[in-house]
């Protein structure tokens, strides 16, 4: 069933961002007819219902996430909204519009979004109930009293939405990680939840390592011991604690769907406004010096290492092996046009069509081609890490200046390193940051650009 295979989960948090500021508004405009600006009282209380809703984490629920829980994050969400709505009408002297109209609209609204909150609640814990959709396998570590108490949660809570598939004994003569980590693989395990107090501190780190290269979510069931000195995240099933060793910033659909549309506008306004009078040009000084294609595109991996063809302006002669070799210092397969367009980024422009279709991000780590990402995965730690988000078009690796050919193992060594405290640290204000230094260097030009 395509609900058992795909999820859905991003999709929910913009949903309802959508349909609350929809309510918001459509009843603002309905009962609160006496403002002077009425396009003012719009802006301002959308601004301020996803302003509050941000600070408050107003839509990050989990599926484990209790209901005394949502019931507070509702209170504190309409208690500011309340103060702000309020604020408004002195702050902005619409003095004509009736206090009691103003509660009555507050109320309303609060009753509606109060209602549709748990309702939609209820809906998605039946979904996964009924219709087992959306299920995330799942296997345990160890055998004590705490875990047993988490299969249990697991089996009687379908409602969260977890298929429990295997129990491995630490005291098992049979234990081999080894054998579990081909189980994990073969049964396509999404989490992984371990009982530390049973494991050698080498078996942690090689469930740790095993997580990371595979992009399998590794969550701790808490004990007096000192796992590891960054912090963890704390989290409930039931009444069951549960520790999360990372966190990624874009896993939250807030985030991911704030980049998604900050993504689709730089896109377009690159395409619209550069590539449509630019493309014409490239192509025809590329199909001066050589025939062939204006485009070359390439497999490539992206998130949750899916492929994708890659796009960009030909640079090299036909026949070039460019899916087989990466380009090298002073390529004699590199153009007279493409060393230029190579050295300035503007090879690079056609990913914005990627970017625009939902393939790579604006920022990112940059996507290898497929022969080079088996090869880095046997080389570099955690590599895979760089694949729980979109690729990019530049990267913070690209302007920290690990770029172009990749001559020793550390080159890709120090290349991810910078992808992965990317991944873990993601902020829009760091994208920015990293395409103001892209635009930068692509006008000065880049020694390290082949």
């Amino acid at each position: 069933m395509i609900f058992k295979k795909h999820r859905f989960s991003n999709l929910l948090n913009p949903i309802s961002y959508i349909i609350d500021l929809a309510i918001i508004n459509l009843f603002g405009s309905y009962i609160l007819t006496s403002f002077q600006n009425p396009l003012l009282f719009h802006c301002v209380i959308s601004l301020a219902w996803v302003t509050i809703s941000i600070i408050s984490k107003f839509y990050t629920i989990y599926r484990h996430t209790r209901v005394t829980y949502i019931l507070k994050l509702l209170m504190t969400q309409f208690s500011l909204f309340f103060l702000i709505l309020f604020s408004f009408v002195g702050f902005f002297k619409q003095f004509d519009i009736s206090r009691i109209l103003l509660l009555k609209y507050f109320l309303i609204v609060t009753l509606i979004i109060f209602c549709s909150k748990f309702i939609n609640y209820a809906l998605i814990k039946k979904f996964r109930q009924v219709v087992k959709g959306n299920l995330r396998n799942v296997i345990v570590i160890g055998k004590n009293k705490k875990t047993d108490q988490l299969i249990s949660v697991f089996k009687e809570r379908t409602d969260y939405g977890y298929h429990f598939l295997n129990q491995f004994d630490v005291k098992d003569p049979q234990f081999d990680l080894n054998k579990i980590f081909e189980f994990i693989t073969y049964n396509n395990v999404s989490e992984i939840y371990c009982s530390v107090s049973e494991l050698k501190n080498q078996q942690i780190s090689s469930i740790i390592s095993f997580a990371d290269n595979n992009l399998k979510l590794l969550k701790f069931i808490p004990d007096n011991k000192n796992i590891f000195s960054k912090k963890l995240k704390f989290e409930y099933y039931d009444y069951i604690p549960v520790l999360s060793l990372r966190d990624i910033s874009l896993h939250n659909p807030f985030n991911a769907a704030l980049k998604r549309a900050f993504d689709i506008i730089f896109s377009i306004v690159v395409i619209l406004g550069i590539l449509s009078w630019l493309t014409p040009i490239i192509a025809l000084v590329i199909r001066l010096e050589s025939k062939g294609p204006i485009f070359f595109r390439q497999l490539r991996n992206g998130i949750d290492n899916k492929e994708f063809y890659c796009y960009k302006f030909r640079s090299m002669g036909l026949d070039n092996g460019g899916d087989k070799f990466q380009t090298v210092k002073n390529d004699m397969r590199v153009t007279r046009v493409g060393k230029f367009i190579r050295r300035t980024s503007m090879d690079e422009l056609p990913q914005f069509y990627n970017v625009f279709f939902g393939n790579m991000s604006v920022v990112g780590p940059r996507p290898h081609m497929l022969k080079l990402s088996l090869e880095y995965d046997t080389i570099v730690d955690k590599y895979m890490l760089r694949q729980l988000v979109k690729p990019g078009i530049t990267g913070l690796a690209q302007v920290k200046g690990c770029r172009g050919e990749i001559e020793t193992d550390s080159d890709i060594i120090n290349r991810v390193k910078f992808d992965i405290f990317y991944v873990e640290n993601w902020s829009l204000i760091l994208d920015f940051k990293i395409i103001v230094q892209t635009v930068l260097k692509a006008i000065v030009g880049d020694e390290k650009a082949i």
